[in-house]
């Protein structure tokens, strides 16, 4: 695709209505062996959790081969086989309820390419607006990265030592049945999350690939339930290597101010995985 082909799709936009029902929130709950009590309808949906809502229902036929949604629709037809999400910035303007209808508007805005260490790099970020019956809610800018299959020669991309000692902390062992779990409940197809043979066969990896969206989730939940005197106003992360499923990793925060903290996810050689950054206000429920 040429320069000219890209710009095109800038701005174009798509909108979706759902009801952030009761069940994916109280199934979340469960394959994250979360122990506090069961969330009910009226409760404040947990930062990140819409994400189990809005899904691209897509017939089986109209998948590509990694079981993504065949790009040239919302998406550009970028000529690039891996697609990978790069990170977010997300605003919670104020808390939305469970059991509330919601409309999400999104709108595709910048298209950039670049020249990686790996070959040719094309990052697309996609702006949603997700409102209620009262207005906006949240604002998130969602990065995806496209890329080509790997070759034999390609080498790991050297790794960043996390910070040692963190006040917060939690090791976790994400199996395939977490990842099959999370698949169903985000109603993700791509095939790194569940078929091992091809993730370990045409993608080129160890095993099978954690979600970044989960990643996410499991960082600003471990700093929700250290500050929960407070109310997560933002959050920005980007990935950075990738985490395997069946290898314990670390999710790990640390206070900055009473306004922001620092979260990151370490994996089992003890690089950074993912790092984010989170913003407070208060209180934590409406």
């Amino acid at each position: 695709m040429d320069e000219i082909d890209l710009r095109d799709w800038i701005g174009r936009s798509h909108t979706a209505k759902d009801v952030l029902a009761l069940k994916p929130v109280r199934a979340l709950q469960a394959t994250l062996d979360d122990p506090a009590p069961p969330l009910d309808e009226g409760d404040p949906l947990p930062p990140l959790w819409h994400w189990l809502y809005f899904w691209e229902v897509t017939p089986t036929a109209e998948l590509g081969e990694e079981g993504h949604t065949a790009l040239g629709r919302f998406l550009p037809p970028i000529d690039l086989q891996r697609r990978m999400w790069a990170g977010s910035r997300l605003s919670f303007l104020r808390p939305v309820l469970i059991g509330t209808p919601v409309t999400r508007l999104s709108t595709v805005k910048s298209i950039t390419e670049k020249d990686g260490r790996s070959g040719r790099l094309v990052f697309v970020t996609v702006a949603h607006e997700i409102s209620d019956s009262g207005g906006l809610v949240i604002e998130e800018e969602h990065d995806i990265v496209y890329r080509d299959m790997p070759k034999a020669s390609d080498r790991p991309e050297p790794g960043e030592t996390a910070p040692p000692a963190p006040p917060w902390r939690k090791d976790v062992v994400a199996t395939a049945v977490h990842l099959f779990r999370y698949s169903a409940l985000t109603f993700n197809a791509h095939r790194i999350h569940y078929d091992h043979p091809y993730t370990t066969g045409p993608e080129g990896y160890p095993d099978l690939i954690v979600h970044g969206p989960l990643l996410a989730t499991l960082m600003v939940d471990l700093a929700a339930k250290a500050r929960p005197d407070r109310f997560v106003s933002g959050f920005r992360f980007r990935a950075k290597r990738p985490i395997f499923a069946n290898a314990e990793f670390t999710v790990a925060g640390q206070p900055e101010s009473d306004a922001s903290a620092a979260v990151w996810v370490v994996d089992p050689e003890g690089y950074l995985a993912m790092q984010g950054e989170i913003a407070f206000a208060g209180p934590a429920s409406p």
